[in-house]
């Protein structure tokens, strides 16, 4: 019987650039897929955008663009970051397709006809962000449970799926099929949210306040809900409902997400496809958050995002790769950082891996005059071909992390081999003995490398030149001893990872600015006077500062660094012409300056006796 394998990632919203969260849902996609088409298995990888809705249409007319050229530029944006990390999709998906926009209305349709649609008002709690409703319950202190932004009371006319329906069903689906949602704890988390009703979803917006959306077939006048719209990629990019490709791989479907798109992806999609007739996929697989290297989550104010672009620039997109998949458990929120990547890099990469490389090669042209020896039994390390098998049981429980410890724990077994034979010594007494050796390591690093392409596949493909060896056919020729053939290696072979060659950290470009720029920035003394914790967020301080004539209320993320009592008297340097904003609920009227290297922050204060209000230049 065919093996077949279907993988998806999220579609990403175009509303934001490609970021680290994007990266490492794509990077687990591309690892699965290759791992499986090594493994036979008749593959489809399937990523792309989600282009419709509320926000994108706003977040257009502030760029000044239509919302077609909107969605058409930020859209290559993802494609070209995929480039940059190996990404090797079958197809990318853009909801604004005609093949898509068809399969939405259809289903559409097929839902309508079946009474499982129908027209109401409804008033509610709404998140522009994430263009849906919560409830009161949803929320944490008020604010979006995603975003941490204020909800706006709607009320309109919308269309509605008969979503309280298919809760009973739902429940008994995930009760027969309990390895439908991994890890564990997010299916026992979506069991808990069907424990109440659910109510039913509002699947349509009035195309007078959102114009940018695929038109209802039965109504004009409505444009589709964002999420009704974007979860249909799934089965649209394989032609449904009578494409080949939909036979063939629909029922093996496994999809990647984050846990903050939990709820549509195991409530409203199940329910969705129950409805349509369309069998249920596979899998629902739940990636945990990715953290700043202070384990709180990333933020531009915190300044503790981690750019994976710029990481693969300087330290190779394999060695990203091979850092997210081995250092992140999957489905658990991790932090994240470079220096755990360099670490990772050094001793794992350019230590054991890329140095046992070297040295082998040295070796074969000093004892076996460049050329790989005859094949061997495999001896002690003739238990690398069992690695393959183990290694596809934990690749299909999403345990990569532990798959590529197994895989580098071979690699220093190969060290440790070559260590302790020491065919430099041996060749003395015994030519044949010492070839013998380098044999078995080379068909290691064969064994290895094909284990660790998937991870790495650049990186890999240049290991199998540097030695002589053939690229590989499939995951079977990792199960079997001896199949280096007696080749000679290439003259040259660039260093695999190199450390000094590693491009040094470039400096942040700074556009320069003029004096008359500077000038426009307003910076004066104020005094602390007051000082207390954000009633809706912990990492935040509410300051009151004198500036001499007047008050002003800030809001400052420095709850880390600084307790309110220590910061009364102080006198910072206030941004007064900042424009204000809200944070968490209140008005912050300005930014206080201060000073950070790494997790280390101070504020920038005012010495002597200079007043409140003082003009800083």
């Amino acid at each position: 019987m065919e093996k077949v394998f279907y993988i998806t990632t999220p579609i990403y919203y175009v509303n934001a650039e490609p970021h680290l969260g994007h990266a490492y849902t794509t990077v687990v996609a591309d690892f699965l897929a290759r791992w499986h088409r090594l493994d036979g298995y008749r593959t489809f990888f399937l990523t792309g955008t989600d282009e419709h809705g509320e926000t994108v249409f706003r977040a257009a007319e502030r760029a000044g663009e239509d919302p077609k050229a909107f969605v058409d530029r930020v859209s290559e944006r993802f494609r070209r970051a995929w480039e940059l990390l190996g990404i090797a999709y079958d197809d990318f998906i853009r909801t604004t397709e005609e093949r898509h926009k068809r399969v939405v209305q259809q289903v559409l349709q097929k839902v309508y006809e079946a009474g499982d649609i129908y027209y109401g008002e409804y008033e509610g709690l709404y998140c522009v962000s994430c263009e849906r409703f919560y409830t009161e319950k949803e929320l944490v202190e008020g604010l979006c449970p995603i975003h941490g932004r204020p909800v706006e009371r709607r009320k309109e006319g919308n269309y509605f799926f008969r979503m309280e329906k298919y809760r009973e069903w739902l429940i008994g689906y995930l009760q027969d099929h309990p390895d439908l949602i991994r890890p564990e704890g997010y299916r026992n988390e979506v069991l808990s949210m069907l424990s109440e009703p659910i109510g039913d979803l509002s699947i349509s917006r009035p195309k007078a306040r959102v114009p940018w959306g695929i038109p209802l077939p039965w109504d004009e006048d409505h444009v589709t809900y964002v999420w009704f719209d974007a979860l249909l990629n799934y089965v649209s990019a394989l032609g449904y409902p009578d494409g080949e490709r939909f036979q063939t791989f629909w029922p093996h479907a496994w999809h990647l997400i984050g846990k903050d798109i939990l709820k549509p992806h195991a409530v409203f999609w199940p329910t969705m496809l129950k409805a349509a007739g369309i069998p249920m996929y596979r899998h629902l697989n739940v990636g945990g958050f990715l953290l700043g290297p202070d384990g709180r989550k990333m933020s531009k104010t915190l300044g503790n995002v981690v750019d994976p672009f710029s990481l693969a620039e300087r330290y190779g997109k394999d060695a990203l790769r091979y850092y997210l998949l081995r250092e992140i458990p999957y489905g658990q929120d991790t932090p994240v950082s470079e220096e755990a990547l360099r670490v990772r890099y050094e001793a794992d990469l350019a230590d054991d891996l890329g140095n046992l490389v070297q040295r082998t090669r040295a070796m074969l042209f000093r004892f076996a005059e460049g050329r790989i020896p005859r094949p061997v039994a495999g001896e002690e390390l003739a238990y690398g071909t069992e690695l393959a098998g183990r290694l596809r049981g934990l690749v299909r429980e999403l345990k990569f992390h532990v798959a590529l410890e197994e895989a580098m724990a071979y690699v220093k077994a190969l060290n440790r081999y070559i260590n302790e034979k020491k065919p430099w010594e041996l060749y003395k007494a015994d030519k044949e003995a010492a070839q013998a050796v380098l044999y078995r390591v080379v068909e290691g690093l064969r064994i290895a490398s094909i284990l660790l392409t998937p991870a790495m596949p650049g990186k890999m493909a240049e290991l199998r030149r540097a030695l002589g060896l053939k690229e590989p056919g499939s995951l079977e020729e990792a199960e079997a001893w001896g199949l280096a053939a007696p080749l000679p290696l290439p003259e040259e072979a660039p260093v695999l990872f190199p450390k000094e060659a590693r491009p040094p950290k470039k400096e942040e470009s700074v556009e320069r600015i003029t004096i008359e720029d500077f000038a426009k920035v307003e910076l004066r003394v104020a005094e602390v006077v007051a000082a207390e914790k954000h009633p809706n967020a912990d990492k935040l301080l509410v300051l009151r500062l004198s500036l001499g004539k007047e008050e002003r209320t800030v809001v400052s993320g420095i709850a880390q660094w600084y307790r309110p009592e220590e910061l009364v008297g102080k006198k910072v340097v206030l941004v007064a012409n900042l424009k204000p904003a809200k944070l968490r609920g209140i008005e912050s009227q300005g930014m206080i300056l201060a000073a950070q290297e790494g997790e280390k922050l101070a504020l920038v204060t005012v010495e002597g006796d200079i007043p409140p209000g003082a003009v800083v230049k």
